[in-house]
């Protein structure tokens, strides 16, 4: 990656901005945080960091992956925010295309997930060492070559949605690491539909939600 790392040249897309959150809509192909060394350093943290200094990370999103990211805009919404990241309070909801008919049209995948350390960043499915790792799925339609789905992570591992579709036979279409034709395809097609959690300052419920480009 690091020398093929070509950031895209849009223009920052902000979804909610107040004074403990700021939202974005992070575009396919960017880093969340900087990587090592300067060819890596444009990232969304640092794009949302120049708009408004001061913005601190919550959480990421693969490289890959486009869509909803929160930021905190104080120390104490990063706490709060992260609190509620740690105890799997927030709900996230993503789409995503995998290929073949993917059936039945709701399930739930329950396995445990380790890094490959000799094919890192690869993560695998490993039930002795793995870390829990759970993801609801429900279909939207399908046909006999791919199948749009909703897909519903209760845990947050590294590349969860990714090694969990790959698992039932039907990987996330474009997926470098995980999809034998990625190529193909113009990205990985993993979108971070929405977000629900609560405002650091008095609890309030708050939806967030980008629409897929695909």
């Amino acid at each position: 990656m690091d020398a093929e790392y070509t950031p895209p040249d849009t223009p920052l897309e902000v979804l909610h901005a107040d004074h403990e959150l700021i939202v974005a809509n992070k575009p396919a192909g960017l880093l969340s945080v900087p990587g090592k060394g300067p060819h890596l350093a444009d990232c969304l943290m640092a794009r949302v960091a120049a708009a408004f200094p001061g913005a601190l990370l919550v959480h990421r999103l693969d490289r890959d992956t486009s869509g909803v990211m929160v930021f905190a805009a104080t120390p104490h919404a990063q706490r709060h925010l992260g609190l509620q990241f740690e105890k799997r309070q927030v709900k996230k909801a993503y789409v995503a295309r995998v290929a073949g008919r993917l059936e039945p049209k709701t399930g739930t995948v329950d396995l445990p997930l380790i890094v490959d350390w000799p094919n890192r960043p690869r993560q695998m499915v490993c039930h002795e060492t793995g870390k829990p790792a759970q993801t609801d799925w429900k279909v939207m339609k399908a046909s006999d070559g791919e199948s749009r789905v909703r897909l519903f992570p209760k845990t947050g591992r590294s590349h969860q949605l990714r090694v969990h579709m790959l698992a039932l036979g039907h990987p996330i279409l474009g997926d470098p690491f995980y999809s034998e034709d990625h190529a193909r395809w113009p990205r990985l097609m993993l979108h971070a539909e929405e977000l629900r959690l609560r405002h650091p300052d008095g609890g309030k419920g708050m939806r967030f939600f980008a629409k897929p480009a695909f």
